[in-house]
């Protein structure tokens, strides 16, 4: 978008064809002076009609969108009403119109998920929008000749020539803490990423906007419930959204891992719909990270149409493959099953509702329990004492990463040094601060300033809506983890196969109301998803709910140490790392022959660094 200038309809074919794997149905080019949108479509709601980019009756605003708007039909009888005409069943109609009637504040009539691109040539003004989870991503640039663009991934934006492609540092910094990239930054200076829960309002002729937040988790305590009062109405919630998730022309069916949120989500679906749930799982050959028994049982209790796939533990020939999905490093492993699964999917249904977000939403992960324990014990010792107290003890312990967490005092001494964010932050690093110091180079580190990884966090905590500990941290992962790396693996690895994958734990009507249950009810005696657990026994037998939670493991390390032990010593010792002058070389050896050796685990530090070597052999082969 820049005033009246020619769009060039080549550079912008080739940017929408980057995204050919997100939307194989169709394809479609707009141009206007100074203005250009490009969209490939993935045909789920109005398949004969709803072809993008769309407009308005005169043309005069113009969308390009991504998602689900699911209660459109209610907005699309709200907006008859006032005087708008349709010319299609869409839900993308609905958007240029209720632009039209509530401008920016659009987006607060939306229940859904969306990233799009609106054009008022009325009020030459171009309007981005992100969903509140950020399920759907959105990505742009101000390029240095003052034109914004923008797209679902960053390989749009990448194949513009105008793009500044230095590699950000602080960008770095923060991959080797979090494993991914958060938001807002991407790994190059000159491109960002719009964040869940964001708008940016860019007018021709005027300074650059600044996003601003329209929606954010609210943490607002709720009337006292009784337990049982909870239950029954968390059920209902989460059977709403299910039911506004299943709005399709397509096949549609779910992700079924065996597991309590994804077992809770077919459970719904059964109970709404005639026909049989279609659910798919992956299975894998080696019993120690196989979960599909359960997935099976939880099939056969709600007799869907199960299709099982099988996975082979050794199943790494898919790390270049990732390297060209994610666009900048992404080093959760998990991506590789999940990329399957979706492979699986697809060969069925056109859309999948997935699981996603309730151990954020419901305190489900290990860790809040471990955080929690650790902050009961900081609010027993001054802190005047505990921070000189722990924090030399965590300095002198050894170090015993191999044993199970319960038994490495080191960690935990250095938690209980450490206030709540900073301790949370030190819990779910990939490479500790202490790492990463050896890590870097003396330049590299020089280079950033002072700015350190937990610096996101700390950004994200001063402006949180609780002061409540264990809500606090659920809302730091809501801001990090859940979007930069759950919401992410799973978007590029479903539209990768054209999979379009719903989330109705994330349904923020849904995220909205369980935020204000109080935080005991959701971690209880060390039981995460407290109440989500208790309002579905009805639904679902007790060792599903109660289990050990699995999660999709990959077993790295002995990948590392077996087929992959070449792999690791070319990229992490070879040229292409050494020559960026970011890196410490002799503490990448050091890493490298104390895995191989069997001496240390530090088979999550090598992944993360592997997919970083990937990442710069992709950029230096475009």
């Amino acid at each position: 978008m820049r005033g009246q200038r020619t769009i060039d309809r080549e550079v912008l074919h080739r940017m929408n064809e980057t995204q050919h794997h997100r939307g194989p149905d169709e394809a479609s080019i707009y141009t206007e002076p100074g203005v250009g949108f490009g969209h490939r479509r993935l045909s789920v709601i109005d398949i004969a009609s709803g072809l993008q980019p769309m407009g308005n009756e005169d043309g005069s605003v113009m969308v390009c969108y991504n998602g689900e708007i699911y209660n459109y039909r209610e907005l699309t009888v709200e907006l008859l009403a006032l005087g708008h005409q349709f010319r299609t069943r869409s839900d993308t109609e609905v958007i240029v119109h209720a632009w039209e009637e509530w401008g920016a504040a659009c987006v607060q009539r939306f229940r859904g998920m969306f990233a799009f691109g609106l054009w008022d040539r009325k009020q030459q003004t171009l309007f981005l929008a992100r969903d509140r989870m950020g399920v759907k991503p959105l990505y742009y640039a101000m390029l240095p000749d003052g034109f914004l663009a923008f797209g679902s991934e960053l390989k749009a934006l990448r194949s513009l020539p105008g793009l500044p492609r230095a590699i950000d540092p602080q960008a770095v910094e923060d991959y080797f803490a979090y494993g991914y990239v958060p938001e807002p930054r991407t790994i190059y200076r000159g491109a960002l990423k719009l964040a869940p829960g964001f708008t940016l309002t860019q007018v021709v002729g005027a300074a650059p906007a600044e996003p601003r937040r329209y929606w954010d988790v609210p943490f607002k305590p709720h009337a006292p419930m009784s337990q049982q009062v909870a239950a029954e109405e968390l059920v209902a919630r989460l059977r709403d959204a299910v039911k506004v998730s299943l709005v399709a022309d397509v096949p549609l069916g779910a992700f079924l891992s065996g597991g309590v949120d994804s077992s809770a989500v077919v459970a719904m679906m059964a109970g709404l719909g005639g026909a049989p749930v279609n659910t798919c799982s992956i299975a894998f050959k080696d019993p120690a990270f196989d979960e599909s028994r359960y997935a099976a049982q939880v099939a056969a209790q709600y007799r869907t149409r199960h299709h099982s796939g099988s996975v082979d533990t050794d199943d790494y020939g898919l790390l270049d493959t990732l390297a060209g999905l994610y666009d900048e490093p992404y080093a959760d492993s998990s991506a590789i099953p999940t990329y399957r699964v979706c492979q699986l999917a697809r060969q069925r249904v056109t859309v999948a509702l997935s699981g996603d977000g309730g151990d954020e939403n419901l305190a489900g992960y290990r860790r809040y329990r471990y955080a929690m324990a650790e902050h009961s014990v900081r609010g027993r010792i001054p802190s005047s004492l505990r921070q000189p107290l722990f924090g030399a003890l965590g300095r002198y312990y050894p170090k015993a990463d191999w044993a199970p967490r319960m038994f490495r005092a080191k960690t935990t001494f250095e938690a209980l040094a450490r206030d709540l964010v900073e301790g949370y932050f030190h819990g779910v690093t990939i490479m500790s601060d202490a790492m990463r110091a050896q890590l870097f180079s003396p330049s590299f580190r020089a280079g950033l300033q002072g700015y350190r990884a937990l610096d996101v966090m700390r950004g994200h905590a001063t402006g949180a809506p609780t002061d409540d500990p264990l809500s606090l941290i659920q809302y730091l992962d809501m801001k990090t983890y859940l979007p930069g790396d759950i919401l992410t693996k799973v978007d590029r690895a479903s539209m990768a196969h054209a999979l379009e994958v719903r989330v109705p734990l994330l349904d923020h009507e849904l995220v909205e109301w369980i935020s204000g249950l109080p935080a005991g009810m959701k971690l209880q005696g060390g039981e995460g998803k407290y109440i989500f657990k208790k309002s579905l026994e009805a639904h679902l037998p007790h060792d599903i709910l109660y289990r050990k939670k699995m999660g999709f493991a990959v077993p790295l390390a002995g990948w590392f140490r077996g087929p992959l032990r070449e792999r690791v010593r070319e990229a992490l010792l070879g040229p292409l790392l050494a020559d960026t002058g970011m890196f410490n070389t002799g503490y990448l050896r050091e890493l490298v022959e104390q895995h191989q050796c069997g001496r240390r685990d530090y088979s999550a530090p090598i992944w993360t660094l592997l997919m970083f070597e990937a990442f710069l052999r992709k950029e230096a082969a475009a």
